[in-house]
């Protein structure tokens, strides 16, 4: 069985990072979402909220499961007996970065390999941050994630006023 790990924040999930997870999907028996809690960051949503966030998003794409974990992505893969890391590049200037990690994962870990999915042209300028500082000023996101995301973005949003 084909397992990989896709790692991130998904802090908030956008339609760009499903995407990447639907076509990961296609090619992996099982795709594991990795939400990361990364304590030097403080994210709009809390892991568990990301998590049932995702596992929501997901629910029509088979073979998708979703769990949180800290440290390392490397060590998440091989806590999830995967043999690869999914990840998504927007742009070049993300390549450098990725290419880094995966050579550096490659040396931790020699069975698991990186696979890089370029994202698909509509979905080339969104990130997450995008999202939330569009939301922060209280601008349509509607195109950018899922409606039930957009409204939880705005409901928190409202909340931290």
């Amino acid at each position: 069985m084909s397992i990989a790990v896709y790692p991130g924040s998904f802090d908030p999930v956008t339609n760009g990072h499903l995407d990447i997870i639907r076509r990961a999907a296609e090619l992996f028996d099982q795709v594991v979402i990795g939400v990361l809690n990364n304590s030097a960051k403080t994210p709009l949503f809390s892991v568990e909220e990301r998590v049932n966030i995702l596992e929501k998003a997901t629910r029509d794409i088979s073979g998708v499961k979703v769990m949180s974990f800290s440290g390392l992505s490397v060590d998440f893969a091989k806590q999830c007996e995967a043999n690869a890391i999914v990840r998504g590049l927007r742009a070049v200037t993300d390549f450098e970065y990725e290419l880094q990690m995966a050579q550096t994962n490659r040396i931790l870990a020699t069975n698991v390999d990186t696979v890089f999915l370029t994202t698909s042209l509509e979905f080339a300028y969104l990130s997450s941050t995008t999202v939330k500082e569009v939301a922060k000023f209280d601008g349509d996101i509607s195109q950018f994630v899922p409606a039930f995301v957009a409204e939880a973005i705005h409901a928190k949003m409202k909340t931290a006023e």
